[in-house]
């Protein structure tokens, strides 16, 4: 240990036994492992030190786990006894700076003072024994059902489909003939995938609800996670790839949008502009400009750049939108994007205004199509733009159309009868739509006839574990 650090420990020690002490009469100042201590270690240093990713050959995923030495071979965390806990050491800024989190903001004066009264404490578990599941690469999830799927995207070669699994990503061969990979990570709900331009990695955004969004990035070739970023306090939403590769967007619980350096996970855009969750995200043709859109009702648009909010794309007339959006694409070629969402009626939008906004004006509407059954989850382009599909569901039925861009007509119905559907992805041959929903199946149907191909599970069931049940 630095004798600096020491020097610090110890300042920090004594007020902090005091305050211990004095607390030990009553119960309200004990320090809770799972209520206190775990949110603080998970939010700042979980990104590095998880099973996927094992940062100094140490994991803080949960109590066991974070009381063992890492490469340093120093005990973390010490009982009672701070000074012996090397991650004291780590989390104690000297002239403003500390080890961890790594390349980060050191922790607050009152997470550490948090950290340090629960050692002080004895560095207690109260973790429930139902919350103690962990799983990784040798330890996968094991499914008694099918799970509710909520996203789905086809990889640019077309050889893979990237279905959302609970707490993992899993690479299905687009053929159905098996899984090509598991890609498990801390994120028990993923809310979006999408392929790296090249195909290489794929971006993943979800979370723990109302506990801590994540944005994780992974080596599609070698199933490897190079890297996961702590978002927020709650899941993330439609992770989308700047057109050359180097940016990744994502929307956020927390009204934010943001987007993050793609080789190094660093956040080089922000923005709060929107005044309720932000569902979905997509980039300009030339990636100057990033569009999002929100349970606001709203499609935002910003400068990338100087990460500055430019205009509200649809109408701010009161009572001219019908709900809120849960879904962009960006029409290949074009600077225009196909929103759906509550209404149910599939739009295209202009991202750039032509003339002066007037109140009661939507300028930048080009065109409706016909109304789709209850809410729209998901809507894709075809790689040339000349037809979309967009999914929607109601009542626990699903609908999938094949949409004609330029006439504004539906072309097809995907043949049912399906259950809620809340993903589509359109292969890079444009001759197969994926989609996933409510039936935890994974459904590929001809996208000129509409005609289903084949059916097959986004994850293995475990005959053993249904038995068990």
């Amino acid at each position: 240990m630095r004798a600096s650090s020491l020097f610090m420990v110890v300042l920090i020690a004594f007020p902090a036994i005091a305050a211990a002490e004095d607390a030990a009469a009553d119960q309200a100042g004990q320090v809770s492992y799972y209520r206190d201590v775990r949110p603080i270690v998970q939010a700042n240093c979980q990104g590095c030190h998880q099973p996927a990713k094992r940062g100094g050959d140490f994991l803080m995923t949960d109590h066991k786990s974070l009381m063992t030495a890492g490469e340093s071979g120093s005990a973390s965390v010490v009982a009672g006894d701070p000074a012996a806990s090397y991650l004291v050491d780590l989390i104690t800024p000297v002239d403003g700076k500390a080890e961890m989190p790594k390349g980060k903001t050191p922790l607050s004066e009152t997470d550490r003072k948090t950290i340090l009264n629960w050692i002080l404490q004895g560095a207690k578990d109260d973790t429930s024994e139902s919350a103690k599941v962990t799983f990784d690469a040798e330890h996968p999830p094991t499914y008694v059902r099918a799970p509710v799927l909520t996203c789905v995207a086809f990889s640019p070669d077309g050889q893979l489909l990237a279905v959302s699994g609970y707490h993992e990503v899993l690479l299905q061969k687009a053929d159905g003939s098996g899984v090509a990979g598991r890609l498990v990570g801390m994120s028990e709900r993923i809310e979006s995938v999408a392929f790296s331009p090249d195909g290489k990695r794929l971006a993943v955004a979800g979370g723990s609800p109302g506990r801590l969004g994540e944005l994780q990035m992974w080596d599609v070739a070698e199933r490897k996670l190079l890297y996961s970023v702590p978002v927020s306090y709650d899941n993330v939403y439609g992770a989308s790839w700047s057109p050359d590769g180097k940016l990744v967007a994502i929307g956020c619980g927390d009204n934010s949008v943001r987007a993050f350096d793609a080789e190094t996970g660093q956040q080089s855009f922000f923005n709060g502009a929107h005044e309720d969750w932000a569902l979905d995200t997509v980039f300009s043709k030339d990636g100057s400009h990033l569009v999002s859109v929100s349970r606001d009702m709203a499609v935002k648009l910003y400068e990338v750049k100087t990460q500055r909010f430019v205009d509200n794309v649809t109408s701010i007339t009161p009572g001219a939108l019908k709900g809120g959006i849960n879904a962009v694409a960006l029409q290949p070629g074009q600077d225009q994007v196909l929103i759906g969402g509550a209404d149910g009626v599939p739009k295209i939008y202009r991202l750039f205004r032509e003339k002066a906004r007037k109140i009661g004006d939507d300028f930048n509407k080009i065109k409706d199509f016909p109304e789709m059954p209850g809410r729209i989850y998901d809507v894709a382009f075809t790689s040339d733009g000349s037809k979309a599909v967009v999914c929607s569901s109601l009542d626990g039925a699903g609908f999938i159309q094949v949409l004609d861009v330029s006439e504004g007509k539906k072309l097809v119905d995907l043949e049912g009868p399906l259950q809620a559907i809340y993903s589509v992805s359109i292969s890079p041959d444009n001759k197969q739509v994926a989609s996933v929903g409510f039936s935890g199946d994974v459904l590929l149907h001809d996208l000129e006839t509409g005609k289903k191909q084949q059916t097959f599970p986004a994850v293995p069931i475990s005959p053993q574990t249904a038995a068990a049940h």
